[in-house]
């Protein structure tokens, strides 16, 4: 059956019309073709517009724990060992003690730094240091008074931002279901996706491919492909050329990707359209291409809006803590972004 309408590929298969190197051809003329710019942009607030983890303070508070969200791997902010009313006072004498999930924490650590007044500070968290921390303060409020004493908790979480990756959909009219060349087919056309967002440090990934018989309306049985792939960004780490610019953030990466498919998938539709000849034995079928955003968290870590509310999208590495910190009811939470952090005042 021919495609009797121009622009449009019908799911009748073409007899005696070539196999699947015919519809490799297709494939490779819609990969060169020229194409317009992609329409649409993605937009976000610079990153000039953050606050650095080295100006970030976290105050505490004397009457409930505060909990604060680190990204793993990170350095953390500056957790004082005051609150916000002392923070603004003058301390007589002052003395600090921290302790942490392991205990006493002592000055000169490669991992944790004490300031001098006070400060704790993570340089490269890791998951196994979630936990509760508390620290002891000792000042005189004057030289003529006694010394006053503080105990403040916090409760330190590490956490991951969510793999965001688009999963795609589409379907192929196929050749006979036990054919090897829907086997070349398939191999073909992701090598075609991968090397289109290679240069975005983007990564396609094949879900899932299946070959079903499926009963038209006048048009009797006909084999389809059902192409299910991924496509996401690549970690920081496994970049050659790591981008600091705001173009290279993973979200931005990962919407021109999607664009240079779904342009990829509509030339073939205009491909067809322009053929003189019967349809080839494998081509794809217009309209079956479909998107969604999937937001996802690693193993091990997992979002909990109830124990979260102010960090909602956190992939959190859930831990343990003592009983007393669990009956905390009231918490004054703080949220740390990487580079980008806010302040929730309860």
């Amino acid at each position: 059956m021919e495609a009797s309408t121009p622009g449009r590929a019908r799911r009748g298969r073409a007899a005696g019309a070539p196999l699947s190197r015919a519809a490799v051809v297709l494939l490779l003329s819609a990969f060169v073709r020229p194409a317009s710019p992609a329409a649409g942009y993605f937009i976000r607030l610079p990153r000039g517009f953050r606050l650095t983890q080295d100006s970030l303070k976290i105050v505490g508070s004397s009457d409930y724990p505060v909990k604060v969200y680190v990204l793993l791997h990170q350095k953390s902010p500056h957790v004082l060992c005051v609150t916000q009313r002392l923070r603004n006072s003058e301390l007589i004498d002052p003395s600090f003690q921290w302790y942490g999930p392991k205990g006493k924490i002592i000055s000169g650590n490669s991992t944790i730094q004490l300031t001098s007044t006070g400060s704790l500070v993570f340089q490269n968290f890791e998951e196994s240091m979630t936990g509760v921390y508390t620290c002891f303060l000792e000042y005189k409020p004057t030289v003529d008074e006694g010394a006053a004493n503080l105990q403040l908790k916090y409760v330190i979480y590490a956490y991951r931002e969510p793999r965001f990756y688009y999963q795609f959909t589409a379907r192929y009219h196929a050749a006979p279901c036990n054919s090897i060349y829907n086997i070349s087919f398939e191999k073909k056309l992701l090598q075609i996706l991968r090397k289109l967002v290679l240069e975005l440090s983007c990564e396609v990934s094949l879900l899932k491919s299946e070959c079903h018989h499926v009963k038209m309306q006048k048009a009797g049985l006909q084999n389809e492909l059902f192409f299910t792939f991924s496509v996401s960004s690549l970690d920081t780490e496994k970049v050659p050329k790591p981008c600091i610019d705001h173009s290279c953030e993973p979200s931005r990466r990962l919407l021109k990707a999607k664009n240079l498919i779904e342009r990829f998938f509509n030339q073939q539709i205009e491909v067809l359209g322009r053929r003189a000849e019967p349809l080839p034995e494998i081509y794809y079928i217009e309209g079956t291409l479909q998107m969604v955003w999937v937001n996802r968290c690693f193993p091990g870590y997992g979002i909990n809006t109830l124990k979260h509310p102010k960090c909602p999208e956190c992939c959190g590495a859930e831990h343990r803590f003592s009983k007393e910190s669990k009956a905390t009811s009231q918490l004054y939470e703080v949220r740390i972004v990487s580079h980008l952090a806010a302040f929730c005042l309860d």
